[in-house]
């Protein structure tokens, strides 16, 4: 089976600039950043997108979003405020299939996001 991009980058085999790691996530920033900080954090154990997680998921998800939370906070956005975005699907402009979550913070955000 081939590897996504993000398991390339998890395998060191693309490198990338490195934000934070453990045992069940990376992250790592954005090669075309929507907004000044923009910082994608998956889970090392691919799951292909939020639609196909399952019950044995749950504290895989549960841990990438209480990490990602932490890493805005490392990054200088709990204050202001960070937008986390989970993409489904091609229509909602998903171009991996690894589950992945977007940090976007460091300018105000706007609603509804296009």
């Amino acid at each position: 089976m081939t590897k996504t991009l993000f398991e390339k980058i998890i395998d060191r085999e693309i490198p990338s600039e490195i934000i934070y790691e453990d045992e069940i996530v990376l992250a790592f920033r954005d090669i075309k950043p929507a907004a000044p900080v923009h910082v994608l954090i998956v889970p090392k154990n691919p799951v292909p997108r939020i639609a196909k997680a399952t019950q044995a998921d749950q504290s895989i998800l549960g841990h990438l979003l209480v990490k990602a939370a932490e890493v805005a906070a490392e990054l200088g956005l709990k204050e202001k405020g960070y937008r986390l975005v989970i993409n489904n699907g091609p229509d909602a402009g998903e171009s991996v299939p690894h589950l992945h979550c977007h940090i976007l913070g460091g300018r105000p955000m706007t609603w509804p996001p296009g």
